[in-house]
């Protein structure tokens, strides 16, 4: 096999592995935030076991390999509800899974940013007559970025790697097409160009996450 069609079938499975991590973040970035709310729920008997819950959540998608939880997703509607599985459900089951996965650890870092703001900010707003929304959104919300920004960017580059594990449901993306390469042509040049792309991406992540981090740190 030659060097540029080695290249062009990488370059194929590198557009999967961007689907993957575009579509995860669409995702999992706002169901955090409900997650994150539900985690911190106190009030009423509502309130407590909603946090109960979500506190269950996070424990079991922090504490199980994400690959096991793609393939709860793929298999669990066959062996619960008999259920046809085919080649149309695997990719809907690798973007449900990495969401609800990377879903539990935005939570968590939501929460950490927004428990770290003082009380005295909430107060000062309320004498200030903004409603409890109000103040979230316009004071809370934009300090919290701020601070969980550099963690955030730690689990989306994180991200970029763990797409490798699709090939656990057998998804053609990057790392597959590099496995499945050098297993027919026993050629390593595949892995080394793979990590060559994983390395660039990675790289332009973390430079858009830098520039977001200047543009967000107004007072420096």
């Amino acid at each position: 096999m030659s060097f540029s069609v080695m290249l062009t079938q990488l370059s194929a499975g590198m557009v999967k592995t961007v689907g993957i991590f575009a579509l995860t973040l669409i995702f999992s970035l706002p169901l955090g935030f409900l997650i994150c709310f539900g985690r911190m729920a106190k009030k009423g008997v509502a309130g407590k076991a909603a946090g109960i819950f979500f506190r269950a959540y996070i424990s079991v998608m922090r504490g199980t390999p994400l690959m096991l939880q793609l393939m709860v997703v793929y298999f669990g509607p066959f062996f619960l509800f008999g259920m046809s599985i085919g080649s149309n459900w695997r990719f809907p089951a690798i973007i449900i899974g990495f969401s609800l996965n990377y879903a539990a650890y935005f939570a968590e870092i939501y929460r950490s940013g927004i428990e770290s703001m003082p009380i005295g900010q909430y107060e000062a707003a309320k004498l200030l007559g903004y409603s409890k929304p109000q103040t979230f959104f316009k004071i809370i919300l934009p300090q919290v970025i701020k601070r969980i920004l550099p963690a955030v960017t730690n689990e989306v580059i994180t991200l970029v790697k763990d797409t490798s594990l699709a090939y656990a449901l057998a998804y053609a993306e990057m790392f597959t097409i590099a496995k499945q390469i050098v297993a027919s042509k026993s050629d390593f040049m595949p892995f080394i160009i793979a990590a060559v792309f994983y390395y660039i991406f990675n790289l332009i992540v973390a430079m858009v996450m830098e520039y977001i981090e200047k543009r967000l740190n107004y007072y420096h």
